[in-house]
């Protein structure tokens, strides 16, 4: 098994090489200038990767990235094998990244907490207090209940 600093380091040459063939080696139309690669992550015993990317678009441009990736899965793991020099070159899977959809789901609800903090401070700035402006006791001062006694 090999060490987390060996994996990592595969990953991030993955990464790379992944980013620079599709940016320059792949002449798939559905490969263009959309696709990002986010993240690589490699198991323990370096035989599997996933490639994590996004593709900045609509669904249709979604999938036929997917299905792009899918065909130059062979080329991109050949690419890898050579920038690696390693005994076995990890079988590589391409995996969409959420991080996008999960910005947008975040932004929405931050979205809905500040229109619901407006409506909380509209409603508030006419409204007046229930008892007196400051109901705390100051020292100093007499009280009704303190002034009958005497």
């Amino acid at each position: 098994m090999a060490d987390n600093a060996r994996a990592k380091k595969l990953a991030d040459l993955i990464r790379e090489v992944v980013a620079q063939k599709l940016q320059r080696g792949i002449k798939d139309p559905r490969l263009g200038s959309h696709v990002t690669i986010t993240d690589t992550r490699v198991t323990g015993d370096l035989r599997e990767a996933t490639v994590f990317y996004t593709v900045y678009g609509d669904d249709e441009e979604r999938a036929a990235a997917a299905a792009g990736l899918e065909s130059a899965k062979g080329m991109l793991r050949s690419a890898v094998g050579k920038a690696a020099g390693i005994k076995f070159t990890p079988t590589l899977t391409f995996v969409a990244d959420a991080l996008p959809e999960t910005a947008r789901t975040i932004e929405d609800l931050l979205d809905r907490a500040r229109s619901s903090d407006a409506k909380v401070r509209e409603s508030s700035s006419g409204a007046q207090y229930a008892g007196e402006a400051d109901p705390y006791r100051k020292p100093g001062e007499a009280e009704d209940g303190d002034a009958a006694a005497e």
